[in-house]
């Protein structure tokens, strides 16, 4: 990831965040039932890329990828608890190949904690953490425009529409069309 002063910075081995009522932790192997529970219901499989059914066996190569993926420096991706226990989501964080200084966010909420307004302030903590320790110059989301809850967050964190074409793909008998959403990091 290259830091606005021209450095190459890398996400960190271990990352904890609290803010905004809400912790981001590393994902643990104790964590894969839950991840079942989280992951495996209809909206996470409609909007996410994420396995479908999404069982033991998706949980445990998901962790392993995350894993594989913070090893090689390309992204992390965070459990979003309330008090540093049992997730209720996942906010994750990649870099964006053609881009230099700008990563992609992601994230998904379970569906007995929606409504706790948790995605947007794991945006948040991720946008500032990004910004003052990562040295992002920019984030980005990709959004389906029926995903309602999803262009919220959006909103709600500070993303506008970008101009870019929409990308449209099937999945699961769906159409998807992400369109792209910005955020600049730099004061």
């Amino acid at each position: 990831m290259t830091a606005l002063d021209g450095t190459e910075g890398r996400f960190p081995p271990d990352v904890r965040l609290l803010d905004s009522g809400i912790h981001l932790r590393e994902w643990t192997d104790e964590d894969l039932p839950v991840m079942v529970a989280l992951f495996d219901e209809p909206q996470v499989a409609r909007w996410t890329p994420l396995r479908s059914p999404f069982d033991f066996d998706a949980a445990q190569e998901y962790l392993s990828q995350s894993r594989r993926a913070r090893a090689a420096d390309r992204g992390m991706q965070l459990a979003i608890t309330k008090d540093g226990g049992e997730a209720q989501g996942e906010v994750l964080l990649f870099r964006v190949a053609d881009e230099p200084g700008v990563a992609e966010l992601a994230y998904a909420i379970g569906a007995r904690h929606r409504g706790e307004r948790l995605a947007a302030r794991a945006v948040g903590l991720m946008a500032g953490y990004a910004r003052t320790s990562l040295r992002m110059r920019g984030l980005v989301l990709r959004i389906d425009p029926a995903n309602a809850a999803s262009v919220a967050v959006a909103r709600a964190t500070g993303f506008h529409l970008a101009d870019d074409e929409p990308v449209t793909f099937e999945r699961m008998g769906h159409a998807i069309t992400l369109y792209r959403w910005r955020r600049d990091l730099v004061p």
